[in-house]
């Protein structure tokens, strides 16, 4: 079971800082980012002096006033070999079986912190025997300032005893990558199910761009509700304190006690829960250097489209600067889910939309999108195959940050139309060997479909009307029509929140992503 923690106050390293104290994130099995200087910080009484052991090295360091402490060892290449280390003041703290690897933070909501054993699939649970993937475990803060620490969790070995716990999309992800390149891989899980992306962001990401302005507004609005309701609250509870207490002299019954308001953002149950994550969750892990990120996160924000740019945008540069370079961000494009319709429109506004935002953030610099509408589950907002998500981002990473020739990272993605008579010729991105007409069952790998026909291209003219279409692969490109279009000026390609038989695929084994080339 994920162990959860919640905090509504910054939780200071401790009152009094006697003995020497790591941060939280050095534990026993932790892997440190290779190539960059290796930090180490922790608390201790101010003045008092810090000496630092590891990697053959010593070094020492005295706590300022407010107690806090800090080294850095320099950079080092991936080491498997384990570490150890040590930390003297008035006491001495060890941490062991340390290496030197990659470490990825992998955020977001539910579906990035769905655990390996809820995917039915024993056999990579017994088969987990990777001593060199690491793994931080499920912790949960909500806080309305950002914190120093985290909370209840530390570094685990991935075996069978211990990987249940993992995020499955995370354990895959390394697994592909520490096979294909055998350098240890850490895996920083900070992820809360049910949580819009606007928990996440700090809160430069929304007054450093006013697009976003308006979202903190309204927990600066709820702040001030909360301070300005606090007194006559105060009031109401010393009123009831000198009832209660003359109610239990006379041995009569005790009423019920007012409510105290709570603060806006500091816990699941709230409302107005804007920067409280980044504040509980990202935040403490700044000073920890890193290689990457993999996200998987928008189902709570619904059918968002140019809104959930500005924000995943502001979210990830801003991070970016936090952390002080511009890592790899690789995310998880939303599944197919509930039942499919047969509206060529796409129906309502669902998360078709957010696809479409998720789609144009690949103009971020050192992106990267697994589409992953083939893998969903009509009946479970959580698909079990997280396999595929897994692997597919993988993909990105082994193309991008690890050197690997050959590799096809994506499937294929709109590039541009031309309309061509009665007819729109679209052409893609990451055609790979080939495009192709696919069918996935499963776990299996995708197949072709000799001489099958694609499915869910939708076509409209002027009058904005749309009509199911026929579509024909021709070399990198895909030619749409419908006989109840004579002058076609826009296509869709499985534009819905279930697009059910989208079959798109390139020779490479990889899904097209949904489109659309309209703005209607």
């Amino acid at each position: 079971m994920k162990a959860i923690a919640t905090i509504s106050v910054v939780a200071l390293a401790c009152s009094s800082f006697a003995d020497v104290r790591l941060h939280g994130l050095f534990t026993d099995h932790a892997v440190f980012q290779r190539g960059k200087p290796i930090p180490v910080y922790g608390w201790a009484d101010p003045g008092q002096k810090v000496t630092v052991e590891f990697g053959g090295k010593t070094l020492s360091a005295t706590a300022s006033s407010t107690g806090k402490w800090s080294v850095a060892f320099p950079a080092q290449e991936a080491n498997a070999t384990p570490q150890k280390l040590t930390v003297s003041g008035t006491n001495q703290v060890t941490v062991a079986d340390i290496l030197i690897g990659d470490v990825w933070l992998c955020s977001g909501q539910s579906n990035m912190s769905f655990g390996l054993d809820a995917c039915n699939a024993p056999e990579d649970l017994s088969s987990a025997q990777f001593p060199n993937i690491r793994f931080l475990n499920y912790w949960e803060c909500f806080a309305s300032e950002p914190q120093e620490n985290v909370v209840n969790t530390s570094w685990h070995r991935v075996e069978p005893g211990s990987v249940g716990g993992c995020t499955a999309v995370g354990f895959y992800f390394a697994r592909k990558i520490h096979k294909e390149t055998g350098v240890p891989i850490g895996i920083m899980e900070s992820t809360v199910g049910g949580t819009e992306i606007e928990c996440w962001m700090p809160k430069q990401a929304f007054l450093d761009y006013p697009s976003n302005a308006p979202v903190y507004q309204q927990l600066v609005d709820a702040v001030q509700r909360y301070k300005d309701s606090l007194p006559k609250a105060i009031d109401a509870l010393e009123d009831w304190t000198s009832i209660a207490r003359a109610a239990l002299a006379k041995g009569d019954k005790v009423p019920d006690p007012p409510k105290i308001p709570r603060h806006p953002n500091v816990d699941r149950e709230n409302w107005v829960r804007t920067t409280s994550l980044y504040n509980g969750m990202i935040h403490p892990l700044l000073g920890y250097p890193i290689k990457g990120a993999i996200w998987y996160q928008g189902e709570s924000n619904g059918a968002e489209e140019d809104s959930y740019i500005n924000k995943q945008r502001a979210m990830v540069e801003t991070w970016r600067k936090l952390w002080g370079f511009d890592f790899p961000f690789y995310y998880v494009q939303l599944a197919n889910w509930l039942q499919p319709n047969n509206d060529p429109s796409g129906g309502d506004r669902q998360w078709q939309y957010i696809r479409m935002a998720q789609l144009q953030l690949l103009s971020m610099p050192k992106s990267g999108m697994a589409v992953t509408v083939d893998v969903g589950d009509a009946a479970d907002i959580h698909p079990k195959n997280k396999k595929d998500v897994g692997e597919r981002l993988a993909l990105w990473a082994l193309a991008k940050d690890y050197g690997k020739s050959g590799i096809v990272p994506s499937g294929p993605l709109y590039k541009s139309m031309k309309i061509e008579g009665n007819k729109i010729r679209v052409i893609f991105d990451h055609v790979g060997k080939g495009l192709m007409v696919g069918e996935k069952h499963g776990l299996a790998p995708v197949k072709m479909v000799v001489s099958g026909s694609l499915k869910r291209f939708a076509i409209a003219g002027e009058d904005k009307v749309w009509h199911w279409a026929e579509a024909q692969i021709e070399g990198s490109s895909v030619v749409v029509w419908s006989k109840k279009v004579s002058k076609p000026v826009a296509v869709r390609y499985a534009f819905s929140i279930n697009p059910e038989g989208c079959n798109l695929y390139n020779k490479d084994g990889l899904p097209a992503s949904p489109f659309r080339t309209d703005r209607w």
